[in-house]
């Protein structure tokens, strides 16, 4: 697409706010991307084709869903402000396999909305410029549900992009890096700008893409368990492992315990969590499993 006829070019975007009277809601954390190169990138990256479907969080006045009306066989846009529909409706009129829905992600049954919207596609990606103060919920959300997904790519603050693609032993891992890389393998796409924005966002952004994985890379008998070990380990970070899960999971008894277990997972009670790989959380959680620790 090429011309100031898109939604995304400063000049239509500044027109379709102006026609409508719209006015930015921050507690709703909107900022309309105006950069077409990135949104290229954006779509490119979800690797959609006709046989693709896609479903957008967070619309806005439809500038990427425009480009993924161009790129995919379905779309599916869930936009939580209604002042925003009637701006869809009309900018995207001319796209009858586009759907917008007035919802709240994070209040949607999404298995409902793909065998609905999805059905003639064989495979679904999230592609989404997402609120800042929910990403992480938002992703959470789709990554546990174990949606049929392909891929997840968004458009994140900077920092969170970096934390969910880090690796064991940074500043950068955490909770977050396991619990995302254990549904997916993280990459990041590129870094954006905060002047490619109306209005222009505190932070930089990145886009990043999950690719969704089919099975977790670590065997876990029990999720739930797994991530609150993984949890525990990173509640004060500066503690060591031993001293972070003594009080989560033995209060009040000595050490020595705890240390065996720990060295039965072949882990030194000195290491901190962030140096712990995903394996070693997964063994950890087993062998605290075993011996009756929840």
């Amino acid at each position: 697409m090429s011309g100031n006829n898109n939604i995304s070019s400063p000049a239509r975007t500044k027109e379709i706010i102006q026609r409508y009277g719209f006015s930015f809601k921050k507690s709703l954390g909107q900022n309309f991307l105006i950069d077409q190169n990135i949104l290229d990138k954006i779509v490119d990256a979800a690797g959609l084709n006709q046989a693709a479907g896609a479903l957008e969080i967070g619309p806005g006045i439809g500038a990427l869903t425009e480009r993924l009306a161009a790129a995919a066989g379905a779309v599916t846009a869930v936009e939580i402000d209604r002042r925003l529909i009637p701006i869809l409706r009309d900018v995207l009129a001319s796209y009858p396999h586009v759907k917008i829905r007035n919802d709240d992600v994070l209040k949607v049954n999404l298995q409902e909305l793909f065998a609905e919207d999805f059905t003639g596609v064989e495979r679904v990606s999230v592609v989404a410029n997402l609120p800042y103060y929910v990403t992480t919920p938002i992703l959470m959300k789709l990554l546990e549900e174990k949606l049929p997904l392909d891929n997840i790519v968004v458009m994140i603050q900077k920092e969170v992009a970096e934390r969910m693609a880090a690796s064991p032993g940074g500043k950068e891992y955490g909770s977050l890096s396991i619990a995302v890389q254990y549904y997916s393998e993280p990459e990041l796409v590129c870094i954006v700008p905060r002047t490619v924005f109306i209005p222009q966002p505190n932070v930089e952004s990145a886009v990043i893409r999950l690719k969704v994985r089919e099975r977790p890379p670590v065997e876990v008998a029990d999720e739930k368990h797994f991530f609150e070990v993984v949890q525990a380990s990173f509640t004060q970070r500066r503690k060591t492992i031993a001293n972070n899960l003594k009080a989560r999971f033995f209060p009040g008894e000595g050490r020595e315990r705890l240390e065996s277990l720990l060295g039965e997972a072949g882990i030194e009670p000195t290491r901190r969590g962030e140096t712990l790989s995903i394996a070693e959380y997964a063994r950890l959680s087993a062998v605290l499993l075993a011996a009756g620790i929840v």
